[in-house]
């Protein structure tokens, strides 16, 4: 299966790797690791998570509190719309997104 970022959601995700860096060395990449765990859980379960809309679901991570908000693009893509902090404006992947597809 195939993985895309939007470019904002690809920001978000080397924002996120940057300030936890900064935060503490080496928690970025941690943090980073996660995120790829979580990927790989939904090309594995793609239809397993949290439905967010008719086509838009996200993946809780497990131990950052970020959800990866993505859409499955036929059999084989999956777009990742945000990487999102889930106490900072989780909804902001919305504008993102043509409004039939939020």
């Amino acid at each position: 299966m195939k993985v895309e970022f939007l470019d904002p959601a690809e920001m978000e995700l080397m924002s996120a790797v940057v300030y936890y860096n900064s935060e503490s060395e080496g928690l970025g990449y941690e943090f980073a690791a996660e995120v790829n765990r979580t990927i790989g859980r939904m090309m594995e379960f793609p239809n397993a998570w949290a439905s967010l809309s008719k086509r838009t679901r996200r993946c809780r991570t497990s131990r950052f509190p970020y959800g990866i908000v993505y859409q499955l693009r036929g059999d084989d893509s999956i777009l990742i719309v945000g990487v999102m902090h889930l106490h900072r404006e989780p909804e902001s992947w919305r504008c993102r997104l043509p409004l039939g597809e939020r």
